[in-house]
């Protein structure tokens, strides 16, 4: 077994985080704003793997965290006026704990596909009532967010938003994206994310050795929630409006996609399968209005020919001696 020690990935990571600071100086505004939407998407696919590749639990329902965040802002934005980034990256994560941490308490006593039932219909639960309450919420013209103040600073009044949103905000995006990626590491490479990996591989020894699977399985599933609660609060000013379809049960299944198509198997894999996917769905929908047919047949033919995802797949073709990125080889 082969430790992937923190120098070892600095060097890796270093050259790859360089090119994503040089590439809004180099990318037309547009390109630098898509490859935002990718990074959020990468960011909630990456706790949503703490669940699937690490603690071996499929949840459908993880579009509840992601609409928490979002809908936080939006609410903080329209009912307290509430402008500051910061405070709104704070409330997504604050209601996306509460909201993962109760359905957590109910979720994580089941496995296998109780656990994804279970976690699908809550997130209906709230997907219902954004419709219900379209009073407070706006029903299903959604709540529009206005362009928000960064660390203290408003933009001045004739800043193009297209041009805040591919610097400035791509940067601030940037740097919570890479302070997640790390902090993640951290967790999945600690005496944490060790247990976790033995309750995936064999609940009932990871028992008998001490390991208290039921609490291990709940707070995986709180950071979890809050990493997807936290890109919903980043996306939402991207997007500029929030609407129930952040909610319901098929975003869910994109994030369930992302990290099956890079490959869940890896720690790289959920990054890069969210940020290759919004590029591939973001190329179908302007290449043709059968863009669902498209994109259903491409991915098709990517998951039959990547069984083991993008970064699963190029790991494998890596020499054996280089292979440390699995959760279940990697410490």
């Amino acid at each position: 077994m082969i430790t992937a020690s923190p120098g070892r990935v600095l060097l890796g990571a270093g050259p790859i985080l360089v090119g994503l600071i040089i590439l809004p100086f180099v990318l037309a505004p547009y390109q630098t704003v898509l490859l935002s939407y990718g990074l959020v998407f990468a960011l909630a696919a990456l706790g949503f793997n703490l669940l699937l590749g690490y603690t071996g639990l499929l949840s459908f329902g993880h579009s509840a965290y992601f609409g928490v965040g979002a809908y936080t802002v939006a609410l903080l934005a329209k009912y307290l006026k509430v402008s500051s980034m910061e405070v709104f990256v704070l409330g997504g994560i604050a209601a996306s704990a509460l909201v993962s941490a109760l359905f957590g308490f109910v979720c994580v006593r089941y496995t296998r596909i109780f656990f994804g039932i279970l976690t699908m219909a809550l997130s209906q639960v709230l997907w219902s009532l954004a419709f219900k309450f379209f009073w407070v919420t706006g029903g299903s013209d959604g709540l529009r967010v206005p362009t928000p103040s960064l660390l203290g600073t408003a933009i001045p009044g004739r800043t193009d938003k297209i041009d805040f949103l591919a610097h400035r905000y791509y940067f601030y995006v940037l740097f919570l994206f890479a302070l997640g990626v790390a902090v993640m590491w951290l967790i999945v490479h600690s005496p944490f994310g060790k247990a976790l990996q033995a309750i995936r591989d064999n609940e009932t020894r990871a028992e008998f050795v001490g390991v208290q699977v039921w609490r291990y399985r709940w707070v995986a599933f709180l950071i979890s929630g809050v990493y997807t609660g936290l890109a919903g609060a980043l996306w939402v000013v991207l997007n500029g409006l929030t609407t129930p379809d952040v909610l319901v049960w098929t975003f869910s299944g994109e994030i369930v996609f992302f990290t099956v198509l890079g490959g869940f198997q890896t720690f790289t894999g959920p990054i890069i399968g969210a940020v290759f996917f919004n590029y591939l769905k973001t190329f179908a929908v302007g290449y043709t209005v059968y863009w669902q047919l498209l994109l259903g047949v491409v991915l098709v033919v990517l998951v039959l020919a990547l069984p083991a995802g993008i970064a699963g797949t190029l790991s494998r073709l890596r020499p054996a001696s280089r292979r440390s990125d699995a959760p279940w080889t990697s410490s």
